[in-house]
């Protein structure tokens, strides 16, 4: 049975590793059952031999995610529509006051990052989070992984490469994108189709996740006009009993939308340049369950 102690020593961590469960497998409730097996094998070790508790629970943890990340990858499963991550909320707040470090763990967790981390190998993901997300070495990164550090140089660079290339750029400052959030909110609940063409990028791309269990475009939409025609035409259907209130999701200012007081959809918008250049729309009930609490 673990100790007092023993468990303090685990909380002190458990947000880091739910960071990196999470950063991972890009859903919440993987990466909180992740942790909780991280937890169990730390109540089971011999801490005696531990030195570095957070690198023990970080590798542990790691190598969980893997494991689960293979086993999401082999089962295959179809997605209808275009997949998103599930919403996680996140207020970095004095837990990590360097606002470079800020703005590091910011980008990492975003929509667009983790979108193009899907396309990586559970290795390469893994490499990634330690080294871009949490600044790891590679030597330890290495240890953790059981493997050469030439080799983690490797997927490292590959990975680095791989984000860069097909990641959209948009601009992270979270008070320009809330007052944009907050002008496109007005422009869609008052109908102005012209209003909201003129916040949109030309070639402004809304990405919306249903999982076919709500509706939702199961193709992504571009350009201005496509974009803008759908969004006042879901404005004017309206939500029963609806509400909104702003959170901190994945690194930046969304929307909760409520109906009847429960959540109904999540949407968050990318920017550049004072444009908006994508809209992210996630109504799949399944990944809504955890924003139920906040």
């Amino acid at each position: 049975m673990a100790t007092d102690t023993e468990t303090d020593v685990f909380e002190e961590h458990r947000p880091v590793l739910l960071g990196v469960a999470y950063r991972m497998l890009g859903r919440v409730a993987d990466a909180e059952d992740v942790v909780q097996e991280a937890w169990l094998r730390w109540s089971a070790a011999d801490r005696s031999e531990v030195r570095e508790p957070r690198a023990y629970l970080v590798r542990v943890t790691t190598r969980l995610a893997i494991d689960r990340l293979r086993q999401v990858k082999a089962r295959g499963e179809t997605y209808v529509g275009p997949w998103l991550p599930e919403p996680y909320v996140t207020d970095f707040g004095d837990t990590v006051p360097d606002t470079a470090e800020q703005a590091v763990l910011a980008d990492s967790v975003s929509l667009a990052v983790l979108v193009v981390m899907e396309s990586l190998s559970p290795l390469e993901r893994a490499v990634f989070v330690l080294r871009e997300a949490f600044g790891y070495p590679y030597a330890d990164i290495a240890a953790m992984l059981d493997r050469a550090e030439p080799a983690v140089r490797q997927l490292a660079g590959r990975a680095r490469r791989h984000v860069d290339e097909r990641r959209p750029r948009y601009d992270v400052d979270p008070a320009q994108r809330r007052a944009l959030t907050e002008r496109f909110l007005a422009a869609a609940g008052g109908g102005d189709l012209e209003g909201l063409m003129s916040l949109l990028a030309p070639d402004v791309r809304l990405v919306g996740d249903s999982g076919g269990k709500a509706k939702a475009p199961l193709r992504v939409l571009e350009s201005a006009d496509h974009v803008g025609r759908f969004i006042v035409g879901v404005a004017n259907r309206g939500v029963p009993d609806f509400g909104w209130r702003f959170l901190e999701l994945n690194g930046g200012p969304a929307v909760l939308v409520l109906s009847g007081g429960k959540p109904d959809s999540v949407f968050q918008l990318d920017i550049l340049d004072g444009r908006i250049q994508s809209v992210y729309i996630i109504r799949n009930p399944d990944k809504l369950r955890s924003l139920s609490v906040v």
